[in-house]
């Protein structure tokens, strides 16, 4: 094998140089992949999407987009995930709040992140909020997506806690912050009851406040 690999030039420097290279490749297409699902999912909605679909809208094989992302499933929590890498306001926000000396000023930064991220993906949100309810894959990444964004706030709860900014327990100030600031609360605002996301935010941080700075955590 080797006395054919150096018959046909085919060195160490060559396979380094064709490793890298194929690597690229397979990225570009994953990549590729990717981006013309998200344009069928918003165009088409994610349940009547197939993978052939994708495949044929994408000019590669079934087989190219399964071995390159996975399922159709895998393929949306695959975009959502490159939007959560893409989002720089999640680690900011939390710096943020690290350095505040006020209860009000945290919520502020928290409210300012959640919304940023609520605004820069919202078609990626939009489309798995539809897709959940009729399909088991979707379901699943939208139980992931929240379990994540409950996971960073608990972690900012963690903060408010040790900070002594609240007097209630780490468990029920991250409740708090989901009801808050969760997927739930702007999508609620925003899209079933028609507010600005400046009106939404100014309301959420009031509430939030207002409930935060009670020991029982009642507002009344």
């Amino acid at each position: 094998m080797e006395m054919l690999a150096n018959l046909y030039g085919v060195t160490d420097a060559t396979r380094a140089y064709n490793s890298p290279r194929r690597a690229q490749h397979a990225q570009q297409t994953r990549e590729d992949v990717l981006r013309t699902a998200r344009e069928l999912f918003v165009s088409q909605g994610y349940a009547r999407v197939t993978m052939a679909d994708i495949a044929r809208a994408g000019g590669v094989s079934v087989r190219t987009v399964y071995l390159s992302v996975g399922t159709k499933a895998d393929v949306l929590h695959a975009l959502l995930l490159g939007d959560v890498a893409a989002s720089p306001n999640a680690s900011a926000a939390l710096e943020q709040i690290r350095g505040t000396p006020d209860l009000r000023t945290a919520l502020v930064a928290v409210a300012a992140g959640t919304r940023a991220d609520q605004e820069m993906f919202k078609t990626s949100i939009d489309l798995l909020h539809s897709a959940r309810s009729s399909d088991a894959g979707a379901h699943e990444v939208w139980r992931q997506v929240v379990a994540n964004c409950r996971d960073a706030l608990g972690e900012i709860a963690r903060h408010l806690v040790a900070a002594g900014l609240v007097r209630q327990d780490v468990d029920r100030v991250a409740d708090h912050l989901w009801f808050y600031f969760g997927l739930y609360s702007w999508r609620s605002l925003i899209e079933e009851c028609g507010w600005s996301y400046d009106a939404a935010e100014r309301w959420l941080v009031q509430q939030a406040c207002i409930t935060l700075t009670d020991p029982s955590g009642r507002t009344s």
